[in-house]
Formats: C-alpha cells, sequence, structure tokens
C-alpha cells in the first residue's frame, strides 16, 4: 500500500497552487457558440511535470492525469464523478460470492504502434501487475488468483473477495500493455487510448495527437499541449496572452482577472481533495486525545471556506464523492472554550507545536492555524520546506508534529488502516473493519463498513480535515468538454473541443 500512498503524496506537488483564498463560480464548464475544430490544438495549463512516463513503476499523480484513459486505458475505467465503467472490455460480470469477474474483450483494438490488443495482452498485463512488486499499485491484486483467457472472455478468480477489485483495475494495476513490447516507458508510451505521445519538451511541455486508429470515438481535436506552468500569476499571463486554452489548478482570487475580457470563465468542481491536518501521535502532547481533540475545536472550519470561498467542511476522512462519507460535523463543533479546557486537564496548557508543510501551498492555511490555535494557547510554529524534505522528514521519516497535506487520491482510506502510514495511527478494530470492507460482496455492505471505520477515526481525533477542496479550472469559452470533477487526479479529454469563432 505504501507505493499507492507514495503516489498520493507525491499528488501533493500538482495541486499546490489550487487555490486557497476566496472565490465564485460554477460547477458547469462553458457552452461554445462557434463550430468545433476537429483540427483544433488545446493548449492546458498543468502544474507538475512528471519526471518520467513510465506508468508501471514511476510514482506521481503527474502521470495518472495525463495517462490514464487519454494514453493507457484497461479493462474497466472510471468517470470524474467515480462511476466504474466499461473501456477495453464491453462488458463484465461479478458472481454473486465476489470470486469470479467475467469481462468480455472488445474486438478491433490496436496499440498505438498498431499491434492488436489480444487476450493475451490482457493475461500477462494483469499478471504482470500482481506479481511485479516494482510496479505501482501491485498490492491491490494481493486477493487476485489467477487471470485466464478463452477467446475473447477474460476471467479473474479471487482467493477471497475484494470489493475495491473493479476500482483499482480503472487505475494503474489495470493498465492493459502490449505483451513482449520494446518501448522505453521512460520517454516513450504505447497504448490504446484516444491520444498518441507527439513529443516531450523536457522542462516545458507535453504534445499528444489524436490516434486515428482509436477503436472508439475519435477525440474531437487533432493536438493536446500539456503546458507545464507553475507559477499562478505567470499562468494567468499566458492565459491574458491567449497561450493557454485552459488554466487548471487556478487561483480562484484571480477570477476577476481572468474573466475581465470575457475569453475564460472560471469552473469549479468537487473533487476528492482532502486538506488534512495529521498529527503525530508519538508526540508527547498529541499522543493524548484531548490534545488532538482540542485542536480540532479550536479550528473554525467554517471560517476556513469563507477564506477559501469554494469547497466544502469535512470531518472525517472519507470525502462526499467516496463510499462511506457520513456528515461527521457533530463530532467536533467549533467550540474554543472547550478546546482550553481540554488543553487544561490534559496538563497542555501554553504548549508549543510545530506545523511542516509544503511551501508551496502559501500562507492562507498556516495563517489560519496559527491563528485558531492561538487563541486557544497553543503557540504554532510553522515550518515550510521544499517537497523533498516534506517527503523525507515527514512521509518517511515521521518526523513532525502537525503536518498539513491535500490528499488528492480517490478511495484512500486504505492509509488509516496502515499503521506504518506517516499518519501513525494503529487501530486494530479500524483495520479490520477495512479489511471486512474489501470482502464484502455488496457495495453498501462495502459503505457501510468504511463508514463505522470512518467514524472511528474521526472519534480518535485521528486528525483534522480542515476542508474538503473544490477543483477550480479557468476554461477558455470557445472550449466544451473539458472536465471539470476531480481534475487534479485524471484527466480524461477525448470529449474537450474547441470551437471557431
Amino acid at each position: 500500500m505504501l507505493r499507492r500512498t507514495l503516489l498520493a503524496a507525491a499528488a501533493l506537488v500538482a495541486t499546490a497552487t489550487l487555490a486557497l483564498t476566496g472565490c465564485t463560480g460554477d460547477s458547469q464548464t462553458p457552452t461554445g457558440t462557434g463550430t468545433p475544430d476537429p483540427d483544433a490544438s488545446v493548449a492546458i495549463r498543468l502544474v507538475l511535470e512528471p519526471s518520467n512516463l513510465d506508468i508501471r513503476q514511476t510514482s506521481g499523480a503527474a502521470l495518472d492525469q495525463i495517462l490514464m484513459d487519454n494514453v493507457y486505458q484497461g479493462l474497466v475505467s472510471r468517470t470524474p464523478e467515480q462511476k466504474i465503467v466499461p473501456a477495453l472490455a464491453s462488458e463484465y460480470q461479478v458472481s454473486p460470492d465476489g470470486l469470479t469477474y467475467t469481462f468480455t474483450l472488445r474486438e478491433g483494438v490496436t496499440f498505438a504502434d498498431g499491434q492488436p490488443l489480444t487476450a493475451d495482452d490482457v493475461v500477462w498485463s494483469l499478471t504482470q501487475h500482481k506479481t511485479q512488486k516494482g510496479w505501482t499499485d501491485a498490492d491491490t491484486l494481493a486477493r487476485v488468483k489467477d487471470v485466464t483467457a478463452d477467446g475473447q472472455t477474460i476471467t479473474i478468480t479471487m482467493n477471497e473477495p475484494d470489493s475495491q477489485l473493479l476500482w483499482n483495475l480503472t487505475g494503474r494495476a489495470g493498465v492493459i500493455l502490449k505483451k513482449g513490447d520494446t518501448v522505453d516507458y521512460k520517454t516513450a508510451t504505447n497504448g490504446t487510448g484516444p491520444f498518441l505521445l507527439a513529443g516531450w519538451k523536457q522542462g516545458d511541455s507535453i504534445t499528444f495527437e489524436r490516434n486515428d486508429k482509436y477503436w472508439g470515438t475519435p477525440a474531437k481535436v487533432k493536438e493536446i499541449v500539456f503546458d507545464y506552468i507553475p507559477d499562478t500569476q505567470a499562468a494567468l499571463n499566458a492565459a491574458q496572452a491567449g497561450e493557454v486554452d485552459v488554466v487548471t489548478g487556478f487561483d480562484a482570487n484571480l477570477k476577476q482577472q481572468i474573466e475581465q475580457n470575457g475569453d475564460f470563465r472560471l469552473v469549479l468542481g468537487k473533487s476528492t481533495d482532502k486538506g488534512t491536518l495529521a498529527m503525530n501521535s508519538h508526540n508527547r502532547w498529541l499522543k493524548d486525545k484531548r490534545v488532538r481533540q482540542a485542536i480540532r475545536q479550536a479550528i473554525d472550519h467554517k471560517a476556513v471556506i469563507t477564506a477559501l470561498g469554494a469547497g466544502q467542511t469535512l470531518y472525517g476522512p472519507i470525502p462526499e464523492l467516496d463510499p462511506g462519507y457520513e456528515d461527521l460535523s457533530s463530532l467536533v463543533p467549533y467550540d474554543p472554550a472547550k478546546a482550553k479546557q481540554l488543553l487544561k486537564d490534559a496538563g497542555a496548557e501554553n504548549i508549543t507545536l510545530t506545523l511542516t508543510i509544503y511551501n508551496g501551498y502559501g500562507t492562507t492555511i498556516p495563517q489560519i492555524l496559527v491563528s485558531d490555535l492561538h487563541a486557544v494557547g497553543i503557540t504554532l510554529k510553522v515550518n515550510s520546506v521544499e517537497f523533498p524534505t516534506w517527503l523525507n522528514d515527514v512521509y518517511v521519516n515521521k518526523d513532525y508534529d502537525l503536518s498539513f497535506v491535500l490528499h488528492t487520491e480517490a478511495r484512500d482510506f486504505e492509509n488509516w488502516a496502515n499503521p506504518d502510514y506517516y499518519f501513525t495511527y494503529d487501530n486494530p478494530k479500524v483495520q479490520q473493519l477495512y479489511q471486512d470492507s474489501l470482502s464484502a460482496t455488496s457495495e453498501d455492505e462495502a459503505a457501510d463498513l468504511l463508514r463505522q471505520a470512518a467514524r472511528i477515526v474521526s472519534e480518535d481525533m485521528a486528525a483534522d480535515w480542515v476542508y474538503n477542496g473544490a477543483s477550480v479550472v479557468a476554461v477558455g469559452t470557445n472550449i466544451t468538454g473539458m472536465p471539470s470533477v476531480n481534475v487534479n487526479e485524471r484527466l480524461n479529454l477525448a470529449e474537450i473541443a474547441k470551437s471557431t469563432e
């Protein structure tokens, strides 16, 4: 599970410039009034450039964001709203006991280099994903017994049920590659998706072009250019100069500037982004539940949302888009007086703690935390660090008091069931409930078990969830089909179109 969670940790940089200050907008992408141009090129600003393109072994959401769905596919995929849908499989069935998954492989699918997709490729790919421990998410197929093929029918047999299997197959664990392929995956690609890799100017941009041999509906534009512009002001300048058509990870404080000439519209969408205040239970003060509860009740979560201008409050580890969500606001209402009493009871009055935070997040959240905790007698020192330092000190060595992180990955509750994760949370009952949720044979049963586990995590005051973020995207008014939900995780661009004036 650590490989999967490292991917999530690396995703933090990609979303570091997500708005931390006020904004307004809505969740609908603009409706173009011109005629879609099938030969158009669409330029999209992204924040974090991948270090290489190896979808098998290189962690980081920067890869999933652009390569999944667009270049690489699995038997199934997911919509931005987290619904599982067929992809390379035209249909699938799950046995009532949850031990057999049967997929019908589509006919006539080819890889980008023209080689046909075969059932043997599917069996080989899934077996590799399961057995190659260096491959990202290999552990998510731990309950798979074997993968076999009979004609175009693919059968996955389980050692025991796994309610997350289909979901895992929508991600890296389910990517289908060509058996025996000699492509250098670090610099090139060979997938079955609607786009091909056309070029990579490292330090600048990655370009996709339409795959004219794609098995499904062709992409609506000829070319996609991902421009990597870490600085938000520079991204705004590029938009105003007509150099980019879409700006993801935008600072909503700049809504007026981006919309003033009528060429862009700010779009807000839901996400699974969780602004998490991790609390190290090995700390002399934070090992006391009363201190952790005091911190949570000292934070005015509604005021945070007001300051952000987007998103919603979150009082537990599961966001609204994920199975198992429950409104847990009643567990920790904002109550500074109660927080002061809890600190007094714990003998923790006038204590000092350090917040270790990636410096790309800006100052808004640290300032709010410093102010709210000061009001109850906690002095909070802010240690703003580069991301590699955060990874080494916090993620790897667990050397921190408090740490704020924007965790973007969907369905990542497994982190709370992993005592080795940097959260330092260890509750055997939660771990058992999580395993029981995997063994559930119905979605409702699995979600209910996750709901129970998430409530315990929140009741234990294992962390604070400062907010559930929104996706903030500036979209050109001549652009349609741009995703607006969970854009920090992955961008399926098959439907994006650009209209002529």
